[in-house]
């Protein structure tokens, strides 16, 4: 792409060449992009900063700064962000057990929030006269860091180049290659974000209706086939142990599970959603301990909370998980909703038991000290030392009496 291309499409107003620019980056294509320009087209000076919310190795963050350096950032900062991260946001999706469409755990939604808020804060601190995102325009990213940075930084601009300049991966790889710079360009073919919660994997094959992922798109190979029983202890909801081996943040057990389950090929898929912007999108996602903590976690709720309690969780918690999906994370009915999930989990104290097979999993069983399925009041379909048969022949009058008496009156109307 020619560089005056690339100025005749600029649409950012009210900065001049060294104001100073807070890039959230992640060493990938769009923020590598988002570098080069800055600096050699607008002369900016640019500070990035880097938020890891689980999904990068303390080696993986050493190359991206150094990476940084090389693409020409005057500061890189890298903030740790994956127990904040569990403790403001996932924690709050395990006691709701929210997939979006039944489907998906939320793996880049959730992240991505507390990503623009640690962003936020950095360009707060910096004093930048404008925030930097690598978002697209076609998808969820923009709309949640735009939000975010226009409700905690007002007036900062936002500079959102792979938008503005409506760039194709091609055309920002053969910039970069303009630039003499070095990257794993054909792993840049598939867009891969990793985080505690998961890792979505965007593709040639996501952009249309069919087609699914080739195996070596998956950031996780499969290499276990024999099955494998894990014990899950949970305390008042949170994941807390796993085979016994306890924790000191739940955080680190979704960690360890995500090494244990992972190599199974478990909880792969592709999301078909709705986008905040209105279109359809697909994505492909990996969330092997997701997907087994938050099935064993509702299995151990069905156990220990009565009928009510989970009616209401369920609604309140798909409203919180399309309410967070769509960037609403500070919108103040989130913290009402989180008051009500924590109180939920007053209970939700036990070992869950699962067997890990090949590219799927089954909850064998629940064991806790609060569970209602409890042989002392009676055994489904078979006993009961509660009650006697004559008091349920009038508890079943009494409880459908109301509508009984709207059928008799309607048929005598109606004769």
């Amino acid at each position: 792409m020619e560089t005056n291309q690339l100025k005749d499409t600029d649409r950012v107003t009210g900065l001049s060449a060294g104001d100073l620019v807070v890039l959230g980056f992640s060493g990938g294509l769009d923020t590598s992009f988002c570098v080069k320009y800055l600096t050699d087209e607008k002369g900016y000076e640019v500070h990035s900063v880097i938020v890891n919310t689980g999904g990068f190795s303390n080696e993986e963050l050493v190359q991206i700064e150094k990476h940084a350096y090389t693409l020409g950032v005057k500061s890189h900062t890298t903030v740790d962000a994956v127990k904040t991260y569990y403790d403001n946001i996932i924690k709050y999706l395990i006691y709701g057990n929210v997939l979006k469409n039944n489907t998906y755990p939320l793996s880049v939604s959730a992240e991505r929030l507390s990503q623009a808020l640690h962003i936020a804060e950095h360009a707060k601190k910096l004093k930048a006269k404008a925030v930097v995102h690598g978002s697209t325009g076609a998808g969820n990213d923009q709309v949640r860091f735009d939000m975010i940075f226009n409700i905690m930084i007002p007036g900062v601009e936002i500079i959102t180049p792979i938008r503005d300049l409506k760039l194709s991966r091609e055309a920002e790889i053969d910039y970069l290659k303009s630039k003499g710079v070095e990257m794993n360009f054909a792993k840049a073919a598939y867009s891969i974000n990793k985080g505690l919660w998961g890792t979505s994997v965007g593709g040639k094959e996501t952009l249309q209706s069919k087609g699914i992922l080739p195996e070596e798109a998956w950031p996780t190979q499969v290499s276990k086939t024999a099955a494998e029983e894990v014990k899950l202890g949970f305390v008042k909801g949170e994941l807390t142990s796993i085979n016994d081996q306890k924790f000191t943040h739940p955080s680190e057990a979704i960690q360890f599970l995500q090494k244990i389950a992972g190599p199974f090929g478990i909880g792969r898929d592709i999301h078909v959603g709705d986008t905040i912007i209105g279109i359809k999108g697909r994505v492909g996602f990996e969330a092997a301990a997701p997907m087994v903590i938050l099935k064993a976690h509702h299995a151990l709720e069905k156990h220990v909370l009565t009928k009510w309690q989970l009616g209401w969780k369920d609604q309140l918690a798909q409203f919180y998980g399309n309410w967070l999906h769509e960037g609403q994370i500070l919108d103040p009915v989130m913290r009402d909703i989180e008051a009500y999930l924590e109180s939920s989990q007053a209970h939700v104290t036990g070992d869950v038991f699962v067997q890990l097979l090949p590219y799927r999993f089954q909850v064998i069983g629940i064991e806790s000290a609060f569970d209602l399925m409890s042989s002392k009041f009676g055994k489904y379909g078979e006993m009961n030392t509660g009650w006697s048969g004559e008091d349920v022949r009038g508890f079943s009058k009494i409880f459908g009496n109301q509508t009984a008496i709207y059928h008799n009156i309607k048929e005598s109307n109606e004769s």
